[in-house]
């Protein structure tokens, strides 16, 4: 039979209140890391860098017919960090994906920019769709992030957390 805790030597129950207390802090440092992390972000890369907050985004941008936009972000993330031999093909594809003005999933960039990546597409390079993504992700952040964080879709989420 258990003769209980009050068997063990003591320096083994005071090793084991350290340990429990420490086992604490770091289960309630955890739990306010997480609420920081998603409950309150503060601001669109905060939400894009979180996995849950970012389904949810897309989520929300599907139900609004508007994910091209996080789409688009997200494939010139990808073309970034491609390796060189893959960029021309990732180039084209994400140019007639979103970028010519016939494209499946088109985004609002202006005419300028439209045609600049289009002399480029033949000679891709790891930044050359920058200035485009950072006005996509602009226009995220002014027009759909603040109502997203309004949407039903933004207060599920935070309360799966």
């Amino acid at each position: 039979m258990c003769k209980g805790l009050s068997s063990l030597p003591s320096s083994c129950l005071e090793r084991a209140k350290g340990m429990r207390v420490k086992f604490s802090h770091l289960a309630e440092t955890h739990h306010k890391h997480k609420v920081q992390d998603w409950r309150t972000p503060q601001d669109l890369e905060t939400l894009l860098n979180h996995k849950g907050g970012l389904q949810a985004f897309l989520g929300f941008l599907r139900s609004e017919f508007s994910e091209e936009n996080l789409e688009f972000w997200l494939a010139c993330e990808d073309y970034e960090v491609s390796p060189s031999n893959l960029q021309k093909t990732k180039a084209g594809s994400i140019y007639s994906r979103f970028i010519n003005p016939d494209a499946p999933k088109e985004v609002n960039l202006d005419a300028e920019t439209r045609e600049t990546l289009l002399s480029m597409i033949d000679s891709p390079y790891p930044e050359m769709f920058k200035a485009a993504q950072h006005t996509i992700y602009t226009l995220m952040a002014k027009d759909s992030f603040p109502r997203f964080l309004r949407s039903h879709p933004c207060i599920e989420a935070i309360r799966a957390f």
